[in-house]
């Protein structure tokens, strides 16, 4: 009798682990599921503000996609409304919202003279560009493993940049400036760990909502019917991959489902190509091949060090 409930409770035991080795392996699926859904809805998003800023300003596309996407979020900040109230460091909070209004401006400014996938090359390097500052500003420790990687990057971003007095262009080094400026708010992100999440991505729809309001009235051209639509798309699109991002890093590690987000490139690329006719050009690929190499590298030396890893995600 003993030895029959011992054997059961083997078998229970065993039962146990493979039904919670099966649970996690079913979450970490549906982690990658959602991450690689929301590349493709930030890429598709980004593809149609690229799309909408051919007719009207980027005043206007902040402006109407922040509208839309605020209305999605209300419920979410009605609920959470006591979150607001309290904010941790709120000088540092105003500067995150002030930096990455700015970045998106950027971004949508220079996707108007860009092809869609050498802006996204650019943004692809914000990893690398945290690194560096995290070791110069944060005073972290960074060893010459990932200096070294640091400076493979950074010779990826000038294989892509392509620099000279011919080809340096002022839309690039608007992206360039977009992609730093995205760093900086990577590390003060960092800083507000305590900060929820429909906060910290409700205040950036609000910075952009503020900076398109004062812009959009510069050039202002009345949207017909069917444009209202896809700027409120853009906005919803938005929402949705940011809520599919947070879901997935809830559901997976982030070691795991972060290096699926420089599929992006791939997005970008195809995108540009049906779209817009854009072909991307060797000097692009390489460096953004050089770019991903060495960002996964920093990545994986990051949670071998057990540091936070840097999620690499497109503006919202």
């Amino acid at each position: 009798m003993t030895r029959a409930r011992s054997n059961l409770q083997s078998s229970m035991t065993l039962f146990a682990k493979i039904s919670t080795h099966n649970d996690e392996r079913s979450a970490r699926l549906a982690g990658i599921g959602l991450m690689l859904l929301s590349i493709f809805m930030f890429s598709f998003g980004d593809a149609l503000g690229k799309f909408m800023v051919a007719t009207y300003s980027v005043g206007q596309l902040l402006w109407l996609r922040a509208c839309a996407a605020l209305i999605v979020l209300a419920p979410m900040i009605w609920r959470n409304r006591n979150a607001f109230t309290h904010l941790e460091r709120p000088w540092l909070q105003l500067l995150r919202v002030v930096l990455s209004t700015l970045e998106v401006a950027a971004f949508f400014l220079a996707t108007v003279y860009l092809p869609l996938a050498d802006v996204i090359t650019y943004y692809l390097a914000c990893p690398i560009f945290v690194t560096a500052l995290s070791a110069i500003v944060l005073r972290e420790r960074v060893g010459w493993r990932r200096w070294s990687a640091i400076l493979i990057g950074f010779c990826g971003v000038l294989i892509a940049l392509r620099p000279s007095s011919q080809t340096v262009s002022w839309p690039a080094l608007i992206a360039l400036g977009g992609s730093t400026s995205f760093a900086v708010l990577m590390l003060i992100t960092r800083s507000l760990r305590a900060t929820p999440d429909i906060v910290l991505a409700s205040s950036q729809f609000a910075g952009t909502f503020l900076l398109g309001a004062l812009l959009s009235p510069i050039g202002w051209v009345t949207p017909d019917l069917g444009s209202l639509g896809l700027f409120a798309a853009a906005g919803c699109i938005s929402v949705s991959a940011l809520l599919c991002v947070n879901r997935s890093l809830k559901l997976a590690p982030a070691s795991v489902v972060v290096p699926y987000q420089y599929s992006m490139i791939v997005w970008a690329v195809m995108f540009g190509y049906a779209v817009f006719g854009d072909v991307p050009s060797t000097a692009t690929i390489i460096g953004a091949s050089i770019i991903i190499g060495a960002g996964l590298y920093i990545f994986l030396r990051e949670r071998d060090l057990g540091r936070r890893e840097t999620a690499v995600s497109p503006p919202v």
